[in-house]
Parts: structure tokens; C-alpha cells; sequence
């Protein structure tokens, strides 16, 4: 009977501990950018496996004739240390792992459609060869689908549930996509009155999903240096503050993030070195 109680009580303080909010997030280690974005920094992945780190620009739609983004996904190693570029072809918004099929995935700018008909709109896998780097061949996950809404939405991927977060501009509303389907789930408003913010405050695209039963949502509080979090309800459940002095651009609204399944935020900071800076926070322990 005792080993039960020390097995449980080991399980509660396991729990509680994953759940705790840092009250002043951590920066963890920084990636200095070396070579020169081909557009602006969106979001980042990291393969556990390949102890690699994946920065997807984006922001060059396919124009003409000519069906393929010049936009570049760069490589970084696990101490942030530049390894190659590469061009996949696509108008990057959100890149992540998916833990499921073990793939790297992008999702594309204008994935609902809202902006018109583009080329290579969707989600695609990309292949990597057995060194983890890219190989520019890709495969289709699936295609547009007006349910992800804005055109600009940053989605990130929950592999356990397979479903996808799609923040909506100028709102506190996160979508809930089927990543089957395509469907919409549900709804989640997010409490901006409990956490004294309005839309213009915070990423206009971005809700990172974090995998942590109660803290799922992180949002990036660019106009007050924090990071908000809340849970599926929409509920504000603690804030992580940043260093006042940090020097965020109004950019940060719209890229320059990222969000991996080690539990790091990233955030760039286009001022610090040659070609700008990504940190990587943890705000959850």
C-alpha cells in the first residue's frame, strides 16, 4: 500500500511540476542567424531524432508562371549552429514535426483559400534524407480548405489528436481543425478581458499549442513583452513575463515565431546580430 501512495504522490508532483508557469520566462540558448533570411523568419520546427532545428522563411507567394515560393527552410543544428538552406518551394507560415507519421510538415500561406487560388496551397510534407537535411521533394498532406479562415493563419499541430490550432486575425478566436476532415471542431475564444489585452496587442496569426493538459495555448503579448496562457476553454490560466528591454518589433505580430515539441517559444529579434536572432524561451517547466 505505501509503494501505491509513493507511486502517486510521485505522479501528482510529476504533473504539477509539468504545469507550472515560469513567472519570468527562460531563455534557454539563442540560434544567430547566418545566413540572410530569403524572406522573414515564420516559424521554427525541432526533430528530436535528428537534433536538428528547422527555421522556415516565408512571404514570396508563387508569382506568374512560375508554380514554386523561393522561400527557404534553414537547417540549424541542436547548439544553434548553421548547417545548410534549402528550397522546398513553398510560402511557409507554420512548419512543425508530426510525432504520427515522423515527417517535417509545412503549412502554407493562404491554406483556407481567403486570399484567392495559389499554387502549392496546403500542407505538405517534406522529405529529408538520412541526415535529416532536405531533400526539395515534398508530398501533400491536403489541400486548401476554407475552414482554416484567415488567410494568414499560423496553424500548430496537435499530433495526439491530430487536429490543428488556426488563430484568427484581428480576434481572440482559435479554430479547431480536424486534420482528416478538414472540419471545424470547435471554436476557442480566447479571455482577452481577463488578460487585459485587445487583438492588436498580441500575434495576429499565431496560438502555439504546447501539449500540456491545462496551459494547451500560448500567445506571444508583443505590445506588453509577455506570454499568455491559456487553456482549451479559452480560460487565462498565467502569464510569463519577457525582459522589458527586449527589443520586439511590431513584426512579431506576424512572424518571427515558433513553438517546438521540446517546449521552447521562439521569438526573432531581427536587431541582434548581422541578420537578426532567434531566442528560444521556456515558459512552461
Amino acid at each position: 500500500m505505501r509503494i501505491i501512495y509513493t507511486i502517486l504522490f510521485t505522479l501528482f508532483i510529476s504533473l504539477n511540476i509539468q504545469a507550472e508557469i515560469l513567472p519570468e520566462a527562460k531563455l534557454e540558448m539563442k540560434i544567430p542567424l547566418t545566413k540572410k533570411p530569403s524572406t522573414r523568419p515564420m516559424t521554427v520546427a525541432y526533430i528530436p531524432g535528428e537534433k536538428k532545428y528547422y527555421i522556415a522563411d516565408g512571404g514570396l507567394s508563387p508569382v506568374g508562371n512560375e508554380p514554386f515560393s523561393k522561400s527557404q527552410v534553414h537547417v540549424y543544428d541542436e547548439k544553434g549552429a548553421y548547417i545548410k538552406s534549402f528550397s522546398p518551394g513553398f510560402d511557409n507560415r507554420s512548419i512543425y514535426y508530426n510525432e504520427n507519421s515522423k515527417t517535417l510538415e509545412t503549412v502554407t500561406y493562404n491554406v483556407s483559400s481567403a486570399a484567392g487560388f495559389f499554387p502549392n496551397t496546403g500542407i505538405f510534407k517534406l522529405e529529408l534524407d538520412d541526415q535529416g537535411l532536405l531533400t526539395n521533394k515534398s508530398d501533400t498532406v491536403s489541400r486548401f480548405s476554407e475552414t482554416f479562415g484567415s488567410a494568414g493563419t499560423m496553424p500548430t499541430y496537435d499530433a495526439k489528436n491530430n487536429q490543428y490550432f488556426a488563430k484568427q486575425e484581428k480576434s481572440n478566436i482559435v479554430r479547431v481543425i480536424d486534420g482528416t476532415s478538414n472540419d471545424i471542431k470547435k471554436e476557442i475564444a480566447l479571455d482577452f478581458s481577463a488578460a487585459e489585452v485587445e487583438h492588436h496587442d498580441v500575434t495576429d496569426h499565431y496560438a502555439a499549442f504546447t501539449n500540456v493538459p491545462g496551459h494547451e495555448l500560448i500567445l506571444l503579448d508583443v505590445d506588453h513583452k509577455r506570454f499568455l496562457i491559456f487553456n482549451l476553454d479559452g480560460k487565462l490560466v498565467g502569464t510569463s513575463e519577457l525582459a522589458k528591454d527586449l527589443k520586439i518589433r511590431a513584426k512579431n505580430h506576424f512572424n518571427g515565431l515558433g513553438y517546438t515539441n521540446n517546449g521552447l517559444f521562439f521569438l526573432y529579434i531581427d536587431s541582434e546580430g548581422e541578420f537578426g536572432t532567434y531566442h528560444a524561451y521556456k515558459v512552461l517547466n
